[in-house]
Order: C-alpha cells, then sequence, then structure tokens
C-alpha cells in the first residue's frame, strides 16, 4: 500500500517477555500485544476516555482499558458482544528477524458509536421557581434489622421540618444507608483525565446508587444540610466512602475548568458521644468548600458528651429532651436557606411572593 509507513517497534523478545508494550511512534500512540504466538498491534487509545490499552489486563483475546474496564480483542479491535458494533484501530505488524515491525497506517478503522449522554451529564441550570430547595444528607450508619436511634438524624429531620413549615423551603432526605454504593476506584491516581463526570462508576453501573446524591448536589438543591455521628472522633465511615467519590465533582475544576456546584449553601449537624467537634467541623468545611459550597454565619451546630461522659442512653435522651439543640437546628437551617437567598443564583429566580423567613434568631453557644 502506497500509504503504509513502517517502522520497527521493538525487539521480538522484549515483546514476548512483557506481553503488551505501549509505544509512541512518529506521533502515532500503538499498543502491541503478544497474543497466541504472533504479535497484534492497536491503537493505544480507547474509545471512551483514552485510556492507554497496553496497560490492560487480559480475558483471553480481550484487554481491558485500565481506566474504565471498556474491553477490545487485541486480534480484531473490536469489542466483545453485545458491543461488538465498537472498535479501535488495528495496525499490521510484520516480524522481520528479531525485530517487530508495524505499518503506522491503520488497516482497520476505528468505529465509535454514539452513545446517548448520561442524564447527570446534562447542562448545570437553576430555573426559575418559588422556593428554596434544601437536601437533608444523612451519613448515619445502621443495622437495618435492629435500627437504632440516632441524634444526628433527629436534628436533621427537625431541621428540614422547619425549613419546610417556618421558611417556605422544599425539603428532600437522602439517608446514605437506604443507598448500595461501591467505593471510589481511584481513577485519578491512574490518570488525571480518568476522573471523570459523571463518575465511570455511575455511567457503567445502574446499580450503583450513588447517582441520587450526585443528581441532588449538583442539579437540584440550593442548601446542603449534612448530618453525621462522630466515629472514633471523626464523621461516619458512611460519609467518609461517600466523599471519595465526590471527587468527580472536585476534579472538574482542575481537569477541565468546569464548576459544578455555585452559589450553593452548606451546614452541618455533627453528635456523638466523643468530642473532636471542631476537627470534623473543619475537615467538613475544606471539603465542601472545595466543591463549589459556601457557609453561612456559624455553619454547624453541634452536641457530644465528651470522653468523661461515655453514657450513650443518656446522651440519646438528653438529645431527645433538648428543645435547646432542636432550637439551634431550626436556625441552622434559617441561616443556611437566608444565606441562600442572597447568593445570585437563587435570589434572582426567587419570586418576589415567596414566603417570608422569619429573623434568624441568636445562636450563641450553638453554632462552631
Amino acid at each position: 500500500m502506497s500509504d503504509s509507513r513502517w517502522t520497527r517497534a521493538c525487539s521480538l523478545a522484549e515483546l514476548r517477555t512483557t506481553g503488551a508494550l505501549g509505544l509512541a511512534l512518529e506521533g502515532a500512540r500503538i499498543a502491541l500485544f503478544w497474543e497466541d504466538g504472533r504479535p497484534c498491534a492497536l491503537a493505544n487509545v480507547c474509545n471512551h476516555k483514552g485510556g492507554p490499552l497496553a496497560g490492560g489486563k487480559r480475558r483471553g483475546e480481550f484487554v481491558m482499558c485500565p481506566w474504565h474496564a471498556w474491553e477490545y480483542s487485541v486480534r480484531t479491535g473490536h469489542g466483545p458482544a453485545p458491543y461488538d458494533a465498537e472498535a479501535v484501530a488495528t495496525h499490521r505488524v510484520e516480524l522481520r528477524g528479531d525485530d517487530v515491525w508495524v505499518d503506522l497506517a491503520p488497516a482497520t478503522p476505528r468505529a465509535l458509536l454514539k452513545h446517548p449522554p448520561h442524564p447527570l451529564a446534562r447542562p448545570v441550570e437553576r430555573g426559575p421557581r418559588e422556593r428554596t430547595r434544601v437536601l437533608g444528607l444523612s451519613t448515619t450508619a445502621m443495622d437495618r434489622d435492629n435500627p437504632r436511634y440516632s441524634t444526628s438524624d433527629h436534628l436533621l429531620e427537625h431541621a428540614l421540618a422547619h425549613a419546610a413549615a417556618a421558611l417556605g423551603a422544599e425539603t428532600r432526605l437522602l439517608r446514605l444507608r437506604d443507598l448500595s454504593f461501591r467505593e471510589c476506584e481511584g481513577n485519578y491516581s491512574k490518570a488525571a483525565r480518568a476522573c471523570t463526570w459523571p463518575c465511570a462508576i455511575t455511567e457503567r453501573d445502574p446499580t450503583d446508587q450513588l447517582t441520587a446524591v450526585y443528581e441532588a448536589l449538583v442539579h437540584w438543591c440550593d442548601v446542603l444540610l449534612v448530618a453525621t455521628p462522630i466515629r472514633w472522633g471523626q464523621a461516619s465511615a458512611l460519609y467518609l466512602k461517600m466523599v471519595e467519590r465526590m471527587n468527580t465533582i472536585q476534579n472538574q475544576v482542575t481537569i477541565a475548568n468546569r464548576v459544578l456546584i455555585q452559589d450553593k449553601v452548606a451546614a452541618f449537624i455533627i453528635t456523638g458521644g466523643q468530642d473532636n467537634v471542631q476537627a470534623v467541623a473543619g475537615g467538613l468545611l475544606t471539603f465542601w468548600s472545595e466543591l463549589g459550597f459556601v457557609f453561612p454565619p456559624f455553619p454547624f451546630i453541634a452536641h457530644s458528651r465528651g470522653w468523661s461522659a461515655e453514657d450513650m442512653e443518656r446522651n440519646v435522651r438528653h438529645v431527645q429532651q433538648s428543645a435547646a439543640l432542636r432550637e439551634a437546628a431550626a436556625e441552622l437551617a434559617a441561616r443556611a436557606v437566608e444565606t441562600a437567598r442572597h447568593l445570585p443564583a437563587v435570589g434572582h429566580f426567587e419570586r418576589a411572593g415567596r414566603k417570608a423567613s422569619p429573623e434568624v434568631g441568636d445562636t450563641a453557644g450553638t453554632g462552631g
């Protein structure tokens, strides 16, 4: 062929020893594989997000992209059924003595199917509406067969009820314990561009239920109220598991200069039988600010019996019976909603006829 561009790629011994090589040859990215006693060559660029196929795991004749697990035959370039209409380019390979030569002109072209965008990938739009949207996010774990009382849930539910009844807000409650979601796969550690929006797990696993949290945070809420217990001096394990998956939002700022969260307010409810409130609150404030949230004055309330009062039964009774804590939760919601209503993306679309919020009361001693 007149457009052939044959070049030496590597030695035969090197390819047989490694089994796979990723090479940049005269500007072409080539993945070489040793398959069934002969060399094969593909474009070293996955159709999905450009991951390097040469670094992937093998499953028979198929290689799995190390970023997001798309697969291609090292022989034909096509995906496995029923994805065999999708393909990466293949290249001709020859053995010349002890060397492997590859034709940089593709032997077969890439076949990229048009995939419908994930619903989360739609533009973030904050259209006109009458009521501020307040999302409550409970991070308390629970034994479903033997449920217990949760002090952080109790105060979160009271804050949401106040936001709906007294502030005229639209409210929604998500409990992480009701959602089945996978741990973060650390795609950012593989390559910056491998951490995508939507999250690669969400894209390819329809059973992963963190989609509801992404949808509410990015596309729905104006105000976020996060409630967590203190566990061994830290926020709950469920909270930390979720936080790792939130990298998909923050990384869009650093990778694509795309801000998904703007003019949204976050506030926090922290309870537990142990102290360390300030450290937990500091971690919460740092993380959510990295996602783009802003905070009201006195952005958290907290209750802890401390190390000298490790008596959970009395701790629960105290929270159940405390009018001061319920009032503090209501005031936290009021501060957060009022702050949101002064932000451009919220204030300009709330109609003048909405219910006015009550005066924010004195919060001394209830916040951070």
